[in-house]
């Protein structure tokens, strides 16, 4: 019988360091797929077009009839009902995306970065999760810096999101990233021998 492959989603709310975490998981060895990067794929061939005026309205449209990302923002990230629809139409072709691409590979362990895991109710798409936390203030600070937005736009974003602080996460890996990047990468160490452990045994 083939074993089946472990898939493990890797979360945390925006700035809190996901992306690091992933960089360092390659590091390591392991393949790691982005929501992120498919979604981009995925709007940049057109595959989203039809489905989002339909949702939103011509105004995601630009000026040469083109999914606008800026004008898609703008509507979504002031509206949790509408970013919540915005998930409905974009993550079920993300991950359906991302699981065909692992199946054609031969890893016996996957890892994917999964912005909104708990938002849209997908953990049950894994057989893993790892949880990045940070604190908010460096949460805030990093995603001013690295999106050029103001700090009332970085809270407005934050609000969309869950409080991680007041969701159990005991049955989760979890990554408190509020260190070096030296002790970053121990504690991912450690999670990635716990994972490889129990894939081996499996």
């Amino acid at each position: 019988m083939k074993q089946n492959k472990l898939k493990v989603a890797v979360t945390g709310g925006i700035g809190s360091g996901k992306s690091t975490v992933c960089k360092i998981i390659e590091e390591e060895g392991y393949k790691v797929y982005s929501c992120d990067k498919t979604y981009s794929e995925l709007f940049e061939s057109g595959y989203f077009t039809e489905d989002f005026v339909k949702a939103f309205g011509s105004g995601v449209l630009d000026g040469d009839g083109k999914l606008s990302r800026e004008n898609i923002s703008v509507i979504v990230f002031s509206d949790r009902e509408k970013l919540k629809e915005l998930d409905k139409i974009t993550h079920p072709a993300i991950f359906k995306e991302m699981f065909l691409k692992s199946e054609k590979s031969g890893e016996s362990i996957s890892f994917y970065e999964v912005p909104l895991l708990f938002e849209g109710g997908y953990e049950s798409l894994f057989d893993r999760v790892i949880v990045v936390t940070r604190p908010e203030t460096e949460r805030i600070k990093s995603v001013m810096q690295r999106d050029n937005l103001s700090e009332s736009d970085v809270t407005a974003r934050l609000k969309n999101q869950i409080n991680y602080k007041n969701k159990g996460l005991s049955e989760y890996y979890v990554i408190h990233n509020d260190g070096k990047i030296d002790d970053l990468k121990s504690k991912i160490t450690n999670i990635l021998i716990a994972i490889e452990k129990e894939a081996n045994s499996g």
